[in-house]
């Protein structure tokens, strides 16, 4: 294969429609949009949820519940990702930023235990589940809340 033999696979490239060429074409005078009305007209159309002036849905129901600003935001890593690292390494949150597993500290790490784990490590976190903490220590690890 050479430069100027490359060429966009079947699909990838759509010619544009063409209208209002003439009767002929099926797409002359109106050009598709039927006749008159809001949705003729250029920049014509409604938004969505628009209901024709009948209280739409999302304004019709309630709000419920809020957010709290002062909830924790964890960043929940597998423990199944941590085979990443040699055996006997202090796992810390800054290792686990520099090697890529995580991309912000947020308010935390919390270390879940989904997978195998197969290498000895002492793990530095905010927070572990059970699982993580039983099988950390079954690799004979361990496991330190920071």
């Amino acid at each position: 294969m050479r430069l100027h033999e490359l060429k966009s696979p079947k699909g990838a490239r759509i010619s544009r429609k063409r209208v209002g060429k003439g009767i002929g074409s099926g797409l002359g005078k109106t050009s598709g949009r039927g006749h008159k009305g809001q949705k003729a007209r250029s920049g014509g159309g409604v938004r969505p949820g628009f209901e024709g002036g009948q209280m739409p849905l999302q304004r019709a129901l309630p709000k419920r519940g809020f957010t709290s600003v002062f909830k924790k935001k964890f960043n929940e890593l597998n423990v199944a990702r941590l085979n990443v690292f040699e055996d006997g390494t202090e796992v810390t949150p800054a290792l686990l930023r520099e090697k890529g597993l995580i991309k912000s500290l947020k308010d935390g790490i919390r270390i879940l235990g989904g997978g195998e784990l197969e290498k000895s490590l002492t793990v530095l976190a905010h927070g572990f589940s059970k699982a993580a903490t039983d099988k950390i220590r079954a690799a004979g690890g361990k496991a330190e809340v920071i």
